[in-house]
């Protein structure tokens, strides 16, 4: 099965960048669709970006312009480069396959975005 791992999070101030990674392990190819999603407490999982085995990237509209997907498919990461961070882009941030694999969610990693 697929595994993914999560890290980078963690607090800054409005308007600051942060880069986060997702390590992915098992059964992965690198045609498969990857996504980042975030969750906030009492919400919705949101898809905020995902990027096909080529490159070729698509975001969302809370994101686009300032967030950046990428990924490295000989090391089986992928990035997400945050920038002109706000407060509502505060939640756990996951990675997973564009049409997630339910048993393959990471821990997350934690995003504050706080004066």
């Amino acid at each position: 099965q697929v595994q993914f791992v999560e890290s980078g999070g963690g607090l800054v101030q409005p308007g600051g960048s942060l880069n986060l990674s997702c390590a992915v392990s098992g059964k992965f190819s690198s045609s498969f669709i990857m996504g980042w999603f975030r969750q906030a407490p009492g919400q919705q999982r949101e898809l905020l970006a995902h990027i096909t085995g080529g490159g070729r990237a698509n975001y969302a509209d809370s994101v686009q312009g300032r967030f950046t997907i990428s990924r490295d498919n000989a090391k089986n990461t992928a990035f997400l480069q945050m920038n002109s961070l706000k407060p509502e882009d505060t939640p756990v941030y996951y990675c997973n396959l564009r049409v997630p694999l339910s048993r393959s969610w990471g821990p997350g990693t934690q995003v504050t975005v706080s004066s």
